[in-house]
């Protein structure tokens, strides 16, 4: 189903984002917040893990947050491995936005909520990150893994934020161009890295029926 050519001696990153999470928490901010997958996202992740199945995978890395655990574990049990946590792939911070609905930011904070979404790569989150943090953050993990895993083939599941991350840096985009790249709730995105040159091979495919 994958479709994806051999990697030969590349090494191979799988960015999955989490599924999707408990409705209670929709339309609000939520980064650092432990938010659990839904009942539709656990059987989705269970059907993502078996999809992927067909690709041999070395490791299995994840945010140490619930809703990633929940999808990378499906993903791990599915290849007979045990998830590895990683603090860095965590979403960003929202600091005092955390918990908020956006209709509750546009009105308590306008100027910071038109900064948001105007510039939302140049804000710094009142007592949380700025985008340059999380920027930094997961591209260090991320080159870890790589070295770590040389001519393997991993995967990461994380965040939306995170991918977006991994794959502007792969793709050369400049930091406002980050939202142009969508990211649908177990949506999986594929780079090879051939030595230090990354190949962008699928961009935020969902791989299974959502009806």
């Amino acid at each position: 189903m994958l479709g994806l050519p051999d990697r030969g001696e590349a090494t191979r990153l799988l960015l999955v984002r989490h599924e999707e999470t408990d409705e209670s928490m929709r339309g609000r901010c939520y980064g650092r917040l432990d938010v659990p997958l839904s009942a539709a996202g656990r059987q989705r992740a269970e059907e993502l893990g078996a999809v992927l199945s067909e690709l041999p995978l070395t490791a299995v890395y994840s945010s140490p947050l619930s809703r990633s655990l929940g999808t990378a574990a499906a993903i791990a049990a599915a290849q007979g491995l045990d998830v590895l946590a990683e603090e860095r792939l965590r979403e960003i911070d929202f600091g005092e936005l955390e918990g908020l609905t956006y209709d509750e930011v546009r009105a308590e904070r306008p100027e910071l909520y038109r900064a948001w979404m105007e510039t939302p790569t140049r804000v710094r989150f009142p007592g949380g990150e700025a985008f340059t943090d999380l920027q930094r953050r997961v591209l260090a993990a991320a080159a870890e893994i790589r070295s770590r895993h040389d001519g393997e083939a991993v995967a990461i599941v994380a965040h939306g934020g995170v991918v977006r991350v991994v794959l502007a840096d792969a793709l050369g985009l400049a930091d406002e161009a980050l939202f142009r790249l969508g990211q649908s709730h177990g949506g999986v995105s594929v780079v090879d890295w051939l030595e230090e040159a990354p190949v962008v091979r699928l961009v935020n495919a969902v791989l299974y029926s959502r009806a």
